[in-house]
């Protein structure tokens, strides 16, 4: 019988998982994306991974009863089962540019769905364009409060109270928070990506070399993401006697990608 518990983590600077420098058609380094809201995810491995590291580097030897025994090149049956299970983490809220807010953070229902279900919330899935009465937006008449976007505009339709749905640990205004479509969500998320260009310049002048030149994308400072943790036995403290710490996910961050804060909850201890 496992424990159920979960991970909070909120990006503390963009952050990038995603495939290699230059390796994707057109030197576009993509993040991972969900495969239904094309939004993006940290995958159960790059959470296994970090989380192993940072045991490695404080308690030699422990990481291998939780996570499991590496292979040894040349060795058979060297490796055994993992005590912590990770899945991956989806989005639960993303910060938008809006003009006039100037920052909302969008989710949709299918995000929300996984984030109850994670954390077993008493708490009705809302409607989409639901946002809280105090959210500013620009009122067009006495019924319709719009929100401005980069390339275009969502009517809020309905108000009410989001605060249930804001992740223990988190920071995030209660009134600047927007529920939108399933079918919105995709492309409000491309909006918001955190993008960078980046160039090799030669030794000796500032000068780019040739070739060398790709784009990066990340999720921008902000972004809150949730993922499950089963354990098959208690006493798992990754934390020490914290619920709450930093760790670095992804790739790039010699240049300030992929710091986070993680906060677990449910029956982790």
């Amino acid at each position: 019988m496992y424990q159920k518990a979960y991970g909070i983590i909120e990006t503390l600077a963009p952050l990038h998982v995603g495939a290699s420098a230059g390796e994707e058609t057109g030197n576009l380094n993509l993040i991972f994306r969900d495969q239904f809201t094309q939004t993006g995810i940290i995958p159960g491995s790059s959470i296994r991974g970090r989380f192993r590291a940072d045991m490695r580097s404080h308690e030699q030897g422990t990481e291998r009863t939780w996570y499991g025994h590496e292979a040894v090149l040349g060795e058979e049956n060297t490796t055994t089962e993992a005590l912590v299970k990770f899945e991956y983490a989806s989005l639960v809220w993303l910060p938008v540019f809006c003009p006039g807010q100037p920052i909302v953070w969008v989710t949709c229902p299918w995000l929300l769905k996984r984030y109850k279900q994670i954390t077993g919330i008493n708490a009705n899935l809302p409607d989409p364009y639901t946002a809280p009465k105090a959210l500013q937006g620009r009122q067009v008449d006495t019924n319709r409060k719009v929100l401005f976007f980069n390339l275009g505009f969502i009517e809020i339709q309905k108000d009410e109270d989001l605060s249930d749905w804001i992740p223990t640990g988190s920071n995030l205004n209660p009134n600047n928070l927007v529920v939108v479509d399933n079918n919105d969500i995709a492309m409000l998320h491309d909006m918001a990506l955190y993008r960078q260009s980046r160039v090799k310049l030669a030794d000796n002048e500032k000068k780019v070399e040739g070739g060398a030149f790709f784009n990066v994308e990340a999720l921008p400072e902000g972004s809150i993401l949730i993922f499950p943790i089963a354990l098959k036995q208690k006493g798992w403290q990754p934390f020490g006697n914290d619920a709450s710490d930093e760790l670095y996910f992804g790739g790039l961050e010699s240049i300030g990608f992929g710091r986070c804060q993680v906060t677990l909850g449910g029956a982790y201890k």
